[in-house]
Parts: structure tokens; sequence; C-alpha cells
């Protein structure tokens, strides 16, 4: 498979994620009535309206984090509209950001407690961290570092998709939902590494072959 044809693929994917992800969040189950069912013991602090209005700007900066960061991957772009490039990596930047800043807000109420918020917390300090890194190779001009590095930052864009797609398969097989979304996420970030690594392998097998 060309890296082209995984490109077209990865734009028809995130189509179909992004819409349903909307739809879902927006309209079907604007209000997360089963996600708000499954938590428990949570903090006096929890405030219904103030969570759900957080978690719907979380949802939008993450969709569009998801599409700014394959836009960028465009080699076409990446080459002839460098101006461009640059100004939608800086886009891609600041939505990762507010993505961790109210994934920051709410970590405390996660699911699962404090067993869950700790590696939330991580991902949102990580996160970010790895985007400089990458701005840092750019800068200097080591263009395949930093693309590994975009890509492994790219992969925590589906993190959420992850970790629900685990934790349903888990609470389908028998297990109670907490336990089922706390190995959801921990599962998550184990899968987003492991599919970044190969990614970045298969494309530097790419461009060997080509060579």
């Amino acid at each position: 498979m060309s890296l082209r044809t995984l490109y077209k693929m990865l734009l028809v994917f995130i189509s179909i994620y992004i819409f349903y992800t909307l739809l879902d969040n927006y309209i079907l189950d604007h209000r997360a009535a089963f996600f708000l069912e499954q938590k428990i013991n949570l903090r006096d602090s929890f405030r219904l309206p103030v969570w759900l209005n957080v978690v719907y700007v979380h949802v939008f900066v993450a969709c569009l984090a998801t599409v700014s960061g394959a836009v960028n991957f465009s080699r076409g772009l990446a080459w002839h509209k460098r101006k461009f490039h640059k100004i939608n990596g800086y886009v891609y930047a600041a939505a990762v950001l507010l993505v961790s800043l109210t994934s920051g807000y709410l970590a405390p109420y996660a699911t699962g407690g404090k067993l869950v918020s700790v590696p939330f917390n991580m991902v949102n300090l990580f996160w970010p961290i790895m985007i400089v890194v990458a701005i840092v190779h750019a800068r200097k001009g080591r263009l395949e570092k930093h693309q590994n590095w975009m890509i492994r930052s790219y992969l925590f864009c589906f993190t959420n998709m992850f970790i629900h797609l685990i934790s349903f398969v888990l609470f389908k097989a028998g297990l109670n939902y907490p336990l089922s979304y706390t190995i959801g996420v921990y599962g998550s970030i184990a899968v987003n590494l492991v599919i970044a690594e190969s990614i970045i392998r298969f494309v530097k097998y790419s461009r060997t072959e080509k060579i």
C-alpha cells in the first residue's frame, strides 16, 4: 500500500469519525446521559452545566486538531504551501493545547476516579510537549524527525475513540463500565504509541523502497 493511498484512507476515516463524534455529542447524546450514569463518588465541586460546556468545547477543539493535523500530513501542502502548512501547524498546536486544558478540568471527574485521572493528566502534559519537540526539529531543518514527532502527537487525537472502543468491547464482555473504561484509558495510550511507531517504520520503509 502506498503512502498516498494510506493518506486518502485516513481522510475518509476521520471524516466519518468526526461526523459521528459531532452528531453524538451535540445531538444524539448532548446531555451525556449514559456516561454520567457510570460516574460514582463525584466531587462536591462537580457542576453539570459547567461540565457539559467544557465537554462541548473539548469535543470541538479535538475535532479541529484532528482535521488540522490530517491536512498538514499532505506532502503537497508541506512542500508547495509552506506558509499555510506553518500556520495550520500552529492551529493544530493551539487546538491540542485547548484539548489538554479542557481535559485537565474534566480529569478529576473521570469515570474510574484517580486511577483514570492520573494517566489523563500525564497525556495532557506530554501531548503538548511532543508538539514543541516537533516544532523545534522543524525550525532546525530536521524534517524527518519533525514528521515522526507529529505522527506520535497526531495519534493522540484518537485517544477517546480507542478508549470507547476498548471499554465498549470489555463492557459487552461482562466487565462493569468503570473497570472497562479504566482499562480502555490505559489501553488507548498503549495503542496510540504502538500505531504511531508502526506508521513511522512504514513511512521509513516506503521511502527506502523508492530509493
